[in-house]
This record gives C-alpha cells, sequence and structure tokens, in this order.
C-alpha cells in the first residue's frame, strides 16, 4: 500500500486497507507468538530505540524507527526493548501487544483519511477490523477465553445447532432470518432472555462486507473463525449450504491452502 510521503494517492477502498491491516496485525501476533523467543533475543535493552514493524505479507521486524521527519506513516512505539528486562515476560508482551494495537488502528485510519473515505467507508472499515479479536486479546488468551464462553450455552443442547450452522429457512421462502441468540438457562426470566436476543441480532455483522443489513436474508457461519456472513456475500445458496457440513470462510479457506 502507498506510503504517506505527500505524493498522488490512488484510490483504496476499506476492503483494501483492511487486508493491509489484517497482513500487519498477523505479522505483529506472529512474532508475540510462535516466534516469541527469536523477539525476545532482538529486543536486547542494550540496544538504541527499537520499535515492532509488521508488514502487509504478514512478516514482522525489530528495527530502529524511521530517520525521516515527518515518517512516511504513523510509527509503532519506540523503545519496548527498554522495558523488557524490568518486567514478567507476560506483562512485556502484553504491554507490546497494547502499542501494537494502537499502531495498527493509527495505520488503518491514517490510510483512511488519504484515500478520503467517507463516514460510510470509516464505518466499513472499522467494523470488520471489530470483527477479529485484538494482538492483546490473542497475545493473553483472553480471544480464547471470549470464544469458549460464548459457545458454552451450545453445549447443553446441542440439537439446536443445525448442520453447518447455517439457518434453517421458514417454510414460505427461502431467506434464512439472523443466527438466534444462544438457549437461555432454565433460571433467566424470559424478559432478559428476549432482549439479549434481540441485542445479539442487531450486533450481529457480516465477516464480509461489515454490515447487518439484511436481517431477513440468508446467513451462514464459519466453522472455522464463527464468524457469520452474507450468503451473497459468500456465493453460498441455501441449497448448496445444506449439502456442506463443513464450512469455511474464503479467509479460512485461504490460510488452508498456504499451509
Amino acid at each position: 500500500m502507498d506510503g504517506g510521503s505527500g505524493g498522488p494517492y490512488t484510490s483504496r477502498t476499506a476492503e483494501e486497507v483492511f487486508r493491509d491491516f489484517r497482513g500487519r496485525r498477523a505479522g505483529m501476533i506472529k512474532a508475540l507468538t510462535t516466534d516469541v523467543e527469536k523477539f525476545y533475543q532482538l529486543c536486547d535493552p542494550e540496544k538504541e530505540n527499537l520499535c515492532l514493524y509488521g508488514y502487509p505479507n504478514e512478516t514482522w521486524e525489530v528495527t530502529l524507527p524511521a530517520e525521516e521527519v515527518p515518517p512516511e506513516i504513523p510509527e509503532p512505539a519506540l523503545g519496548i526493548n527498554f522495558a523488557r528486562d524490568g518486567m514478567n515476560e507476560k506483562d512485556w508482551l502484553a504491554l507490546v501487544a497494547v502499542h501494537s494495537d494502537s499502531w495498527l488502528l493509527a495505520v488503518a485510519f491514517y490510510f483512511a483519511a488519504r484515500f478520503g473515505f467517507d463516514k460510510e467507508a470509516r464505518r466499513r472499515l472499522f467494523n470488520m477490523i471489530n470483527n477479529l479479536p485484538t494482538i492483546f486479546e490473542v497475545v493473553t488468551g483472553a480471544a480464547k477465553k471470549q470464544t469458549k464462553e460464548k459457545a458454552a450455552p451450545n453445549s447443553t443442547n446441542k440439537s439446536n445447532k443445525p448442520s453447518s450452522k447455517m439457518q434453517s429457512r421458514p417454510e414460505s421462502h427461502s431467506k434464512a432470518p439472523k443466527p438466534p441468540a444462544p438457549p437461555k438457562d432454565d433460571d433467566e426470566s424470559g424478559e432478559e432472555y428476549g432482549d439479549e436476543e434481540e441485542e445479539e441480532r442487531d450486533n450481529t455483522l457480516c465477516g464480509s462486507c461489515g454490515t447487518n443489513d439484511g436481517k431477513d436474508e440468508f446467513w451462514i457461519c464459519c466453522d472455522s473463525c464463527e464468524r457469520w456472513y452474507h450468503g451473497k456475500c459468500v456465493k453460498i445458496t441455501p441449497a448448496r449450504a445444506e449439502h456442506i457440513k463443513h464450512y469455511k470462510c474464503p479467509d479460512c479457506g485461504n490460510k488452508r491452502a498456504r499451509a
């Protein structure tokens, strides 16, 4: 993606900026998880101010900040190496993760401003970003905990989980409603459950277009990342979904292909 040197900018979409964000995020998560030993060694407190950079191709680098002033794009936190030996390792990694989340948002909305995104494009970009766990949540394990807590209510009644997480279609038409809220416990009041069900339905966003429009349209859930999608956004019809035992969204399918 173009930098910020002040030259002319080619028009970009929210989806393109989101792909840039997602690539940088993947690289930084790799540094703080699978490559953590290498990352730890590179952050030598004896060295000068070091920064953790994530790149759109899902790679990462620990290096000195850019020399040019002002920098081409917003810079990540300086001096992450100085605190390494003065903190518990997990706390230090969590601190780097928090600063990394802040940097990713700064870069994404820097591009949004430079590419002249309007209110709707900015909202769409934010919704797509907000559907992903933060780096902090991934590094600290909060993302897995949230996933388990979200799935827990369904474990008591598996009959409510349709094949391929596809919505059952009303007899009058072939379109499926948005996903229902998880079943309530016996001791919950009907009124509270109704409010929670309505709120969850309203807050469900399509993992592709980032909107919750088309409440009466067909939706399908990815069995890998558990994000919901408009059938039309991922080119899946109700008839086709009935023959899919384990649905993977385009993002999860591409990850498996690269592996």
